[in-house]
């Protein structure tokens, strides 16, 4: 006799659930940064679309708004490969910025002292969504027995 059971399978049928995803996600974290600067550019793409934030990234004079470029640049890459989005019909649905961890130094002073310095890191989530994308189209290639939840 062995020593594993055999596992009794169960005469119910089981459902298999699919779950319709519905927009792309970047998170960039630990990035030497404070989180009040990079809420500065943040705040002024948050809802809007993809093409129209790019454009406003490489024009502002800020510091921050290359990683955020850059992170807005790989959720629509995300987005497009995949989910399948169309880059053009995505908008912003939620950019939040958190601090994150502090890194901590020492200056060197004169005479063998040292000063601390507090370096602040931010970690910075983007969210994409499709304006095209709606829940009829995903029903329609869905086979029957599936139920749909959108996240």
């Amino acid at each position: 006799m062995s020593r594993y059971r055999k596992a009794k399978t169960s005469t119910k049928k089981i459902k298999r659930v699919r779950i319709a995803r519905t927009q792309a996600k970047a998170i960039a974290q630990h990035i030497p940064m404070s989180a009040h600067k990079a809420r500065r550019v943040i705040d002024q793409i948050r809802g809007r679309s993809y093409e129209e934030t790019l454009m406003l990234l490489e024009l502002m004079p800020y510091r921050a708004s290359y990683p955020v470029f850059k992170l807005l640049y790989s959720a629509a890459a995300n987005a497009s490969h995949n989910l399948g989005f169309n880059e053009a019909d995505s908008y912003i649905s939620k950019a939040e910025v958190n601090e994150g961890a502090v890194m901590k130094r020492l200056k060197p002073r004169a005479r063998g002292r040292s000063y601390p310095i507090k370096k602040p890191t931010c970690n910075i989530t983007i969210v994409l969504k499709s304006r095209t994308l709606n829940e009829d189209l995903l029903l329609k290639n869905e086979p029957k027995g599936y139920k749909l939840y959108k996240i």
